[in-house]
């Protein structure tokens, strides 16, 4: 399982014991590398190896523009440094990814280390929703408080419920094979999110499962699913005002190293014992991604070329109000932002909306070079993907009306459906073939037997057949032997919530949080020149006044002063609601994902803000309180200031709580006017009891 970067002299230590973490694949090990260096590298390169595990795994020999080789701190890399080594291992991202990766392969192969595996299994898997339908579903408000006392109903088995039974996966079952590319197909409403959803362990709770989903032979509540496996939405959520370098950062510095810690220790510690030298630029490159608790890192580079986004690297992703990169790029983005962790099983739905032919065709083959080369494993969901695009995939899954039409090799998908009497035209895409065959409308103009009257062959009659085709026999047969949990590889698979340690995720929650708030100092500025303007006007309403303290008249406009002072300051944290609001989608979904826990994405939000209040407070208070004319002792000053000081506090925490709850702009608007209206109500000034 995964080690921490504390952990990592004992880690060296122990992989030089009995039994190794990393096993032999079965390749001649310890074989000889020609020596070609010069001799100041080689020397370079012997002092390095002299060096303790801990800190050989951190250093490294970076060549120069100059053909020289100096060594660097593989977590102090500079930004040219990590430009130039990207482009000298990768260049043009379409030809020089391969190569790359094959090198790399190279290098682990070469001493016998076997990269983890993950073989994914679903069984019997029925998948349903219960739902109003007709004019129950609209968001009424009468529907809502209907429903509201129906559901209270339903739980006390007082009143049936009325909803209807929708069955959206049927009784599918199927195996995703490692090293192997898996096109998902389907027409839409198929049920192929829902699939996916299943396969990453993301599944809702509002919706009914039965049947299982295996990794490697371990069922989901023996691992931590979303540590090993990356489910990639088909929405583009993600904060406007950071730029999609820092967007990858942050997803790379939450999502930590996975195993690859133990796996570039274990391989230096042959290679020293091998007196093997490798390539130094994909040694700086193993060694830097391997290392946790860097702001920027080496791998998100390597994904912001591959995915052709390095161009707009510095560019805001933008939003509604906030210009920023295209659609097509905000997909990308979506993708590398899991492609950036230590994922190897990769979920992708619909990652071709929005994007050209071209665009989708170089994504696609990317990850079929990680998946092909490294090993991984990957199901794709796509709508209609081009020719070129189809031939890049090993496997197809069709689904239709929640069943599984078709699950096996690509080549023989279409003898299949010609046993059942159906042809695709030579100039027909294969992909539209697939998904048109079985609709009622469109299946006709398939058929092939001419001589024989056509009739509509159902989903169900495609399912049945499927079982006693070749293919369907064989999954059938593997399903039927148990997978055998001894032979997963130990860093398959984790039982560890989080990437990396909760002290480091708060780290970055702050760091981003401080970002973010430097983004949007207009908001923090206004509302401080908002307050001096107030407190301007405030203080020429008092100009010249003399007030006695011991008055009663006057007592009443100190304490109409006070309450003024108080709704300002109050109402000057309402601009936490929105700000809420805005990111509360990204929140979600990346606690969904287990970048971090809720706590450590609340508490910076909480504590950056205190400077904050302390700079608007002061503001007010230093402005009018001697000018209104309350009493001049220093003591009385403060004792204003700290009063005023927690009440924006706390209507800034109050603000952010009906934000949270409301989940919307409207909802949390009509919540936070309630909440505003009770506290004047019951603030003793507005609605006073009479004295007798």
């Amino acid at each position: 399982m995964d080690m921490m970067s504390g952990d990592l002299e004992k880690a060296g230590h122990s992989f030089k014991s009995g039994s190794s973490y990393w096993v032999d694949n079965g390749i001649a090990v310890f074989s000889t590398s020609p020596q070609v260096e010069d001799d100041e590298e080689a020397l370079k390169w012997a002092a390095l190896q002299r060096l303790p595990t801990f800190r050989r795994l951190k250093k490294g020999l970076l060549t120069t523009p100059e053909g020289h080789a100096n060594e660097v701190d593989v977590k102090r890399l500079g930004l040219q440094e990590r430009k130039g080594l990207v482009e000298r291992l990768v260049g043009v991202a379409e030809e020089g990814q391969e190569s790359f990766l094959l090198r790399l392969k190279s290098r682990i192969d070469r001493v016998g280390i076997s990269f983890p595996t993950i073989e994914v299994r679903f069984e019997h898997l029925n998948i349903s929703a219960e739902a109003y339908v007709g004019s129950r579903a609209l968001p009424t408000v009468l529907n809502y408080c209907v429903n509201l006392v129906e559901g209270f109903l339903n739980c006390i088995h007082i009143l049936p419920t009325k909803k209807k039974h929708l069955s959206i996966l049927k009784d599918v079952s199927g195996i995703i094979n490692p090293s192997r590319m898996t096109l998902l197909l389907g027409p839409p409403s198929s049920g192929k999110t829902t699939l996916l959803l299943a396969l990453a362990g993301k599944l809702g709770q509002d919706l009914k499962s039965s049947g299982s989903v295996t990794y490697n032979g371990h069922d989901m509540h023996e691992f931590v699913p979303q540590r090993r496996a990356a489910y990639i939405s088909q929405h583009d959520v993600h904060i406007g005002e950071l730029t999609v370098k820092e967007t990858l950062a942050f997803s790379a510095r939450c999502q930590g190293v996975g195993p690859r810690y133990e796996m570039i220790a274990e391989l230096t510690r042959r290679e020293k014992e091998a007196n093997i030298k490798p390539d130094p630029d994909v040694d700086v490159y193993m060694k830097a991604i391997s290392t946790e608790g860097q702001k920027e890192t080496l791998v998100t580079d390597y994904i912001l070329k591959i995915l052709g986004l390095d161009t707009c690297a510095d560019t805001l992703v933008g939003d509604e109000l906030l210009r920023g990169i295209s659609g097509g790029q905000k997909k990308r983005v979506t993708t590398g932002e899991m492609l950036v962790g230590p994922a190897r099983a990769l979920f992708m739905d619909e990652i071709s909306t929005g994007l050209d032919s071209s665009t989708t065709y170089q994504i696609v083959n990317s990850v079929k070079n990680y998946v092909h080369i490294l090993n991984g494993t990957a199901v794709i969901s796509l709508l209609q993907p081009a020719p070129e695009t189809y031939e890049l995939f090993d496997d197809i899954i069709l689904l239709s009306d929640g069943q599984i039409v078709y699950q096996g090799p690509r080549e023989q998908v279409l003898d299949f459906f010609e046993s059942m009497g159906f042809q695709c035209p030579e100039r027909k895409g294969v992909a539209d073939f697939l998904q048109e065959v079985t609709s009622r409308k469109d299946q006709e103009q398939y058929w092939k037997n001419r001589d024989e009257p056509y009739r509509f062959i159902t989903v169900q009659e495609f399912f049945e057949a499927f079982q006693s085709f070749p293919v369907g026999g064989k999954i059938r047969e593997e399903l039927a032997a148990p997978l055998d949990k001894t032979k997963s590889h130990p860093a398959a698979l984790t039982t560890k919530k989080y990437g990396v340690r909760k002290m480091e995720l708060l780290k970055a929650c702050f760091s981003r949080e401080l970002l973010l708030m430097k983004r949007n100092s207009f908001v923090y500025i206004f509302k401080i020149i908002q307050l001096a303007i107030m407190a301007l006007i405030t203080m020429t309403v008092f100009l010249w006044t003399e007030m006695h303290r011991d008055s009663v008249a006057d007592g009443g406009i100190y304490a109409g002063a006070l309450f003024f002072s108080f709704v300002t300051v109050m109402f000057n944290g309402m601009s936490e609601l929105s700000m809420t609001v805005a990111k509360l989608p990204v929140f979600y979904k990346q606690r969904d994902l287990l970048f971090f826990p809720a706590w450590a994405y609340a508490l910076p939000t909480s504590i950056l803000k205190i400077p904050v209040t302390f700079l608007e407070v002061s503001v007010w208070v230093f402005i009018t309180y001697y000018v209104i004319g309350f009493d001049p002792s220093v003591e009385r000053l403060f004792r204003q200031y700290l009063l005023f000081l927690l009440i924006n506090q706390m209507a800034s925490a109050l603000n952010r709580f009906l934000a949270g709850v409301g989940r919307s702009l409207t909802v949390s608007n009509t919540f936070g006017s309630f909440a505003l209206l009770m506290i004047f109500s019951l603030s003793g000034f507005v609605l006073s009891r009479g004295m007798k």
